[in-house]
């Protein structure tokens, strides 16, 4: 019994014994690899330096810009008219269409003229009888006169007959004039095209009835259109009369099209403070149609040279505008305030002041940190053989 009892005692301790060194090994190996991983350790990588080649960078330098002022509104013809009816009266014939192409005192529309052909007449025998009672007049005038001169009626019974006269004449002008009118309205019966074009609307249809000044038909043509266009009153005195507009026209893609000012206005629009400039655009081929909408430019003089960097250098993350430069072996993220922009030129002017001469990335790269190390790579000379690649933890950016 004391044996069996000394022997679980020695296996025991054996078994407490296995445990305990196994624990202390796998303690001792954490702390070696522990140790190993620090600075001074095998497994230690130095940090990725990037290089950068001259092609990647840009430097801050003044230049002009050139200044381009928008403008954006809607075409409309030079030239178009709206036919009114001059008189009143039933529709009796239209004799176009809308989208038809009409010249220049072509009928367009008539109106039923049975009452003003009887006015006319009416007017007509009015006259006539006016006429009847002149003659009459003259006839007892002229017979007076000769009896005055032999003073066989009084000074007065001659006056009565000469005042009878001139009755008779006001009343046949007076006649001749009702009788013009009453020819004007049966001649104003026809609406007729006061310019060459093309058939906007057509207002009436045949057999309407409309009253003087209702309108009948509009015709525009499209051969000369404009542009109303809203510039601010500081950009006027830059413009002139002939200054060419480049423009793009909804619908038509990439085509461009050419205008010109021809009209300033003298004073600005109430409320805004903006002037009205008046854009001639040539439509000769008649492409472009009234109430499209154009956008544009008109080309200023340059401005003075100013600080610029190219447009690709400066990113904007999170409404904040900067740029990327190599400083001291480093990356450095530098906040920058931009002004002008020259699209032709892709560059954008710089309001922030940089290091001078700090190299600045004008091209994009990603996950790029702020302090990271970096270096510009100096050109290779084509005419020396090539180095053998360095070792180490060197990254050409790109």
């Amino acid at each position: 019994m004391a044996n069996g009892w000394t022997r679980r005692r020695v296996v025991g301790a054996t078994v407490v014994l296995l445990i305990v060194g196994a624990i202390g090994g796998t303690v001792a190996m954490r702390i070696v690899k522990k140790s190993g991983d620090g600075p001074g350790g095998k497994g230690a990588q130095p940090p990725v330096t990037l290089e950068f080649s001259s092609a990647d960078l840009a430097r801050v330098e003044a230049q002009p810009l050139s200044r381009w002022l928008p403008v954006s509104g809607t075409l409309q013809p030079v030239r178009q008219a709206t036919v009114k009816a001059k008189v009143s009266g039933d529709v009796r014939q239209i004799t176009i269409r809308e989208g038809e192409t009409v010249q220049a005192g072509q009928l367009l529309a008539r109106i039923d003229t049975a009452d003003l052909e009887a006015k006319l007449a009416e007017r007509i025998g009015a006259l006539e009888s006016a006429k009847a009672q002149l003659a009459l007049a003259e006839k007892t005038r002229a017979t007076n006169l000769a009896l005055l001169k032999q003073n066989f009626i009084s000074q007065n019974a001659f006056d009565n007959s000469e005042s009878s006269f001139s009755v008779s004449q006001g009343t046949v002008k007076s006649a001749e004039a009702q009788a013009q009118l009453a020819r004007n309205a049966l001649r104003d019966a026809v609406a007729t095209s006061p310019l060459t074009g093309v058939v906007a609307k057509r207002h009436v249809q045949p057999g309407e009835k409309v009253a003087f000044d209702s309108p009948l038909v509009t015709v525009i043509d499209l051969k000369d259109l404009e542009l109303q266009a809203v510039v601010p009153a500081v950009d006027v005195p830059e413009l002139a009369i002939g200054k060419v507009v480049e423009l793009s026209i909804d619908g038509f893609g990439e085509r461009k099209f050419t205008g010109r000012i021809e009209r300033i206005n003298p004073s600005t629009e109430p409320g805004t403070r903006a002037i009205l400039v008046y854009v001639g655009i040539p439509n000769a081929d008649g492409a472009l149609r009234g109430g499209m909408f154009a956008t544009g430019r008109i080309a200023l003089a340059a401005s003075a040279p100013m600080p610029t960097l190219p447009a690709t250098a400066i990113r904007t993350e999170v409404g904040q505008t900067f740029v990327w430069t190599v400083e001291d072996g480093k990356l450095v993220r530098r906040v920058i305030v931009v002004g002008r922009r020259d699209d032709a030129a892709g560059r954008v002017e710089i309001k922030t002041s940089l290091p001078p001469g700090a190299p600045v990335l004008a091209a994009r790269f990603d996950n790029l940190k702020d302090g990271a190390p970096a270096i510009v790579k100096a050109p290779v000379d084509a005419t020396k053989p090539a180095s053998a690649p360095r070792s180490g933890g060197t990254k050409v950016a790109g």
